[in-house]
């Protein structure tokens, strides 16, 4: 398996990655979303590159659930950007 991973919240944010690690730090619900997140989109990319097998309809809620993980993740540090 490559060892990048596509999709990481470091990537996406690549300019916030001092306020990731503080929020990690202070924000005990950021820090349970990111953490899930992370879990999530390592599934996804295990399934994607073929060395694990799941179903479409199991790839498609695993989709599904870190969109919506990552949706609730930006408006965080959206959010925290903003204060910044």
């Amino acid at each position: 398996m490559s060892q990048h991973t596509p999709n990481e919240l470091t990537q996406i944010f690549k300019r916030d990655r001092d306020l990731l690690t503080r929020l990690k730090q202070d924000d005990a619900h950021y820090a349970r979303l990111a953490d899930e997140y992370h879990e999530v989109n390592r599934e996804v990319h295990r399934i994607e590159a073929e060395t694990e097998a799941a179903s479409d309809e199991r790839t498609e809620t695993l989709k599904k659930k870190r969109l919506a993980l990552l949706d609730e993740i930006t408006a965080i540090v959206g959010k925290a950007r903003a204060i910044s």
